[in-house]
C-alpha cells in the first residue's frame, strides 16, 4: 500500500509540474506578444514602460502589476525581454540580441529587430512534494520567440 500511495503521489507532482511548465509558456508567449505588437519600445532600456507591463503581465496577468501572482512565487524581475536580429543572410541564420546604437538623439536604441525573445534566465524552480524521496528542485526555462510587429 505504500508504494502504490507513493506512485498515486508521484504521478500528481508530476502532473503539476508539467501543468506549472504549460503556464509559465503561455505567460511567456503572453508576454512576447505584447511587446511584439506595441510601438516605440526602446528595448535598450530595461525600464521602458512597454517591457515593464510585458513582464507584469506574464506575472500576474495585468499590466500594472495590480493582481496576485498567477504562478505561486513567479514575479516580474524573473522574466528577460531581448530583442534579437538575424545576422546577414546565409547558410544558416541564427539570431543574436540586437545592437543599441545611438542614433543622434543620445538614446542608445535597436532599431528593427526580427524576433522578441522572453526567457526566465536563473529559472522557475519547482520543488515537487514526494514522500519518502529526497528533496530536489526542478529548474523550468520556458522561451517564447516571437517575431517583432511593431515599429
Amino acid at each position: 500500500m505504500p508504494v502504490l500511495l507513493t506512485l498515486l503521489v508521484a504521478t500528481e507532482q508530476l502532473g503539476k509540474m508539467v501543468y506549472t511548465y504549460y503556464n509559465l509558456s503561455k505567460a511567456l508567449y503572453a508576454a512576447a506578444r505584447y511587446v511584439g505588437t506595441q510601438q516605440a519600445v526602446n528595448f535598450c532600456d530595461a525600464g521602458d514602460p512597454n517591457i515593464v507591463a510585458a513582464q507584469n503581465l506574464a506575472a500576474t496577468g495585468t499590466t500594472d502589476g495590480s493582481a496576485p501572482p498567477l504562478i505561486q512565487d513567479f514575479t516580474a524581475d524573473m522574466i528577460s525581454i531581448v530583442a534579437e536580429s538575424y545576422n546577414p543572410p546565409g547558410q544558416f541564420q541564427t539570431a543574436g540580441a540586437c545592437p543599441c546604437q545611438d542614433y543622434g538623439d543620445g538614446i542608445p536604441a535597436c532599431y528593427g529587430p526580427d524576433v522578441i525573445s522572453v526567457t526566465i534566465p536563473n529559472g522557475y524552480n519547482f520543488t515537487p512534494n514526494i514522500p519518502f524521496s529526497p528533496v530536489l528542485t526542478i529548474p523550468m526555462m520556458p522561451q517564447a520567440l516571437i517575431p517583432y510587429g511593431g515599429t
